[in-house]
């Protein structure tokens, strides 16, 4: 049983006064009471409140709260109901049971944490027919209920009895389990009403919460007095069996004697419940370190610790932590490798029927494969996999694992913040668990598996450590074969596993990290190599995924260059993916609803299906002085944007707006300097620049925009102000300039220049220094184009103006 000391005895109330358990008469009186139908309902958790018991209640939800007041201040009455679902904070009628008990408040009490502690009596059952209002806190329309309590005179006797024994079994509990105050033993003696002391003891029961609701649902007081009676007679015999066991191994012990005794007592209490032995879990690991492959200086350190676990209580929290940490040692796959693959060509043959193009890092991962093949044993190398969503990078891990023939295991680090979560938590806290390295290793069952530590470049630190500190070791070659997980505490053999990083961003990695790794950059896919992928790849897939044959839809490769043009402006495929996906399911719809439909799909269907498609990313027609066309990188790829600016009579002034990050504002005071300081070269009158206000602008600005590669543009379009003279149509730049007036080169050009092919570009003008970067680009790519290097600012204004 469980007493609550509120119910044993008395309650105070606010005048000071004391209120006794009830006597018979106050209990008919109080079940004669009548009450409204319509009251508010009060919803508690895992309390169940019996008609004439006094319990406390904690309210700490804003409607029970505000129940509480209003009913405090008025007549006190409310309806107590409890809770089938404890997780509902806003609880529908469906999450309650629908009998309970009509209480009054007798105290309320504000605590300190915001929330309300009522003490209630209940009086009176009631069933709820439905829900009338649920703000600003529920009421109900109830019917009350009657507990049926007259005993036939045949029946009386028996109840007498049935009471009697309630109250003797009661007593017997509270004097066998020291954990009860001595005090309860009293308040059962002085129950006087039949009602309150079956209702008294019901509520006490040491029961799960539907067991209560069920007590208190019988309406039988003779049938309620004798299920009371069954569970306190069950309660009864477990207290009587514990105090047997204790009595059995509780006999002199002498101090030698004591740890033999208790584990001879926990032994008795498992046979007793029909357990098993935790002495054979210990030769059950016994017996599965005897197969592992283990070195001695490991197996010294199992024995040591299984030799801990043998000396511990079991019931100790330590001994669930000791036994998890052995476990997950015999769960590890100590020098157990998967066997590679060494067929080059079959490797070839899954990297490229999984992936169109990515022409690097299939040659990397045939390489590594083949000196794998000629040594027999390589250090594996840490690859980092750098470009922008979309383009394939965390598929390409499966891919690596398939032509391997190795297990593949991918662990997210987008938003890790803990360092733990690589190292692991030292087993000394409870709860301890190792990092993500080393469970993945046990998920994988094999010490050599493919690991892709996907989005790396989202890894923050906070409070609780450094997890790229962290990943230091497990991306060191030179060091990873000696991992130390905390909570394994003995090293790990990382320098098999195949560890390939995804990132979007480098700027955001640690350089100590990104040293560690081999950089492979994925670029953004061209045109002709989405229409290839989307053919090849996507439909298929997509097909397949909406149930559909390759019979009921065609979409030919000009179809599908109009959606990728018409459509998506990214590096990637997923936003392709997600058109194509659309259409595939249009179609799926109308073979469900049995239409009629074209399964060669044009361009007049596309646009039905998809809707109008997005403006055309193009250059615009320079028709005024003062409009350049600048080249960006993006995250998702590369992209243009427009640079403007224009005179307006003042004294010289410089503005700037278009959401303008601080680089690109220097960029500007730069451009602006270098013209004072040389605008005879420019042909340029200085009365002009000293009585103009310049004004820059760089649309969409909504988007922030920074970094110094618009530099050469923002010359360009500010000498174009000037002079008076357009800047060349369909001609772009990217550069970044110096005061010297030198050209500077710049990153990510292979994306800008897919976005100036993408946008009908026909000229590019970039810094001499980025002619290597060129021909690392497949020639198809820049077909069209021409290039233009230069080294210093006067050679821009003479090609672009």
């Amino acid at each position: 049983m469980k007493f609550d000391i509120l119910s044993l005895d008395q309650v105070m109330q606010n005048d000071g006064e004391f209120i006794p358990l009830l006597s018979q008469d106050e209990e008919d009186k109080m079940m004669n009471e009548t009450f409204p139908t319509v009251l508010p309902l009060l919803p508690v958790k895992n309390v169940v409140l019996f008609p004439g018991v006094v319990i406390p209640i904690t309210a700490g939800r804003n409607k029970s709260i505000n129940l509480l007041q209003e009913a405090q201040q008025s007549d006190k009455i409310i309806a107590v109901i409890t809770q089938k679902d404890v997780n509902a904070d806003n609880p529908s009628i469906n999450d309650m049971y629908t009998v309970g008990t009509i209480g009054k408040i007798l105290k309320l009490l504000k605590m300190p944490d915001g929330s309300i502690m009522v003490i209630i009596q209940g009086i009176r059952k009631f069933s709820i027919n439905n829900i009338l209002e649920e703000e600003p806190y529920l009421k109900a329309e109830v019917t009350l209920l009657e507990d049926k309590r007259k005993v036939s005179n045949k029946n009386k006797e028996h109840f007498n009895v049935l009471l009697e024994s309630l109250r003797e079994t009661a007593i017997k509990i509270i004097n066998e389990n020291p954990a009860i105050p001595s005090d309860a033993s009293f308040a059962i003696k002085n129950i006087e009403g039949s009602s309150l002391l079956v209702n008294f003891v019901a509520s006490n029961l040491d029961l799960p919460i539907i067991k209560k609701q069920e007590l208190l649902e019988v309406n039988n007081l003779l049938d309620r007095a004798s299920e009371t009676l069954k569970h306190l007679n069950f309660e009864l015999q477990k207290i009587t069996l514990k105090n047997s066991i204790q009595d059995k191994v509780n006999t002199d012990l002498s101090k030698q004697q004591r740890e033999y005794f208790l584990h001879q007592q926990m032994k008795t209490i498992q046979e007793e419940l029909g357990g098993v032995s935790y002495e054979a879990e210990i030769q059950e690991m016994k017996e599965k370190a005897s197969k592992k492959k283990w070195n001695k200086t490991i197996n010294e350190h199992f024995e040591k610790e299984l030799n801990r676990l043998v000396r511990m209580n079991p019931q100790t929290p330590d001994y669930g932590v000791q036994r998890n940490y052995l476990e997950l040692m015999l769960d590890l796959p100590w020098e157990k490798y998967s066997k590679d693959n060494f067929d080059i060509n079959h490797a070839e043959k899954v990297l490229n029927k999984d992936h169109f193009g990515l022409e690097d890092v299939k040659e990397r991962i045939l390489e590594y494969l083949a000196v794998l093949k000629l040594k027999g044993d390589m250090k594996s190398p840490i690859i980092c996999l750098y470009g922008p969503p979309g383009v394939g990078k965390t598929s390409l891990g499966k891919s690596i694992a398939s032509a391997l023939g190795r297990k593949y295991i991918r662990i997210s680090l987008g938003g890790l913040h803990d360092e733990s979560e690589i190292r692991g938590h030292r087993k000394t806290y409870i709860g301890a668990m190792p990092g993500r390295i080393i469970q993945s290793i046990k998920k994988a069952g094999f010490s050599n598996p493919v690991v892709v530590l996907d989005e790396i470049d989202k890894i923050s630190s906070s409070g609780h450590g450094d997890p790229s500190s962290a990943l230091l070791e497990v991306l060191d070659p030179e060091q990873n074969s000696t991992f130390h997980d905390n909570f394994l505490d003995v090293d790990y053999d990382l320098s098999k596993v195949l560890f390939i990083a995804t990132a979007n961003n480098l700027a955001t990695i640690q350089p100590a990290l990104l040293d560690r790794m081999e950089i492979i950059d994925i670029s953004g896919y061209t045109v002709e190599e989405k229409v290839e992928i989307s053919y090849k790849y996507l439909l298929p897939k997509q097909i397949l995924e909406h149930g559909l044959n390759k019979k009921d839809i065609s979409i030919s490769k000009k179809e599908l260059e109009f959606i990728i043009q018409a459509y998506t402006r990214e590096s990637g495929v997923r936003g392709l993916e997600r058109k194509i996906s659309k259409i595939v399911r249009n179609i799926a719809l109308q073979i469900a609803r049995n239409i009629e439909y074209t399964k060669k799909l044009n361009q007049n269907k596309i646009i039905e299906i998809l809707g109008p498609p997005m403006m055309p990313e193009t250059s615009e027609t320079n028709k005024v002085p003062g409009v350049v066309t600048g080249l960006a990188w993006t995250q998702v790829g590369g992209d243009i944007l427009f640079i403007e600016s224009i005179l307006s009579k003042g004294k010289g002034n410089l503005s700037m707006t278009g959401n303008l990050g601080n680089v690109m504002k220097e960029s500007a005071t730069i451009a602006l300097e270098y013209i004072k300081s040389n605008y005879k070269q420019f042909h340029i009158d200085p009365l002009k620049i000293e009585e103009s206000n310049i004004h820059i602008h760089v649309p969409e600005g909504a988007t922030p925009k920074d970094g110094p590669s618009a530099g050469i543009a923002m010359l360009t379009s500010l000498v174009s102000s000037f002079t008076g003279k357009k800047v060349k149509s369909k001609w772009a730049m990217t550069g970044e300039i110096t005061l010297r007036g030198k050209v500077l080169p710049v990153g990510g050009i292979k994306e800008k220049i897919l976005a100036a092919k993408r946008a009908g570009i026909t000229d590019v003008i970039l810094c001499e220094e980025n002619k290597k970067d060129i021909e690392k680009i497949n020639p198809d790519y820049i077909k069209g184009l021409r290039i233009h290097y230069v080294t210093q600012m006067s050679e821009v204004i003479d090609l672009a103006l």
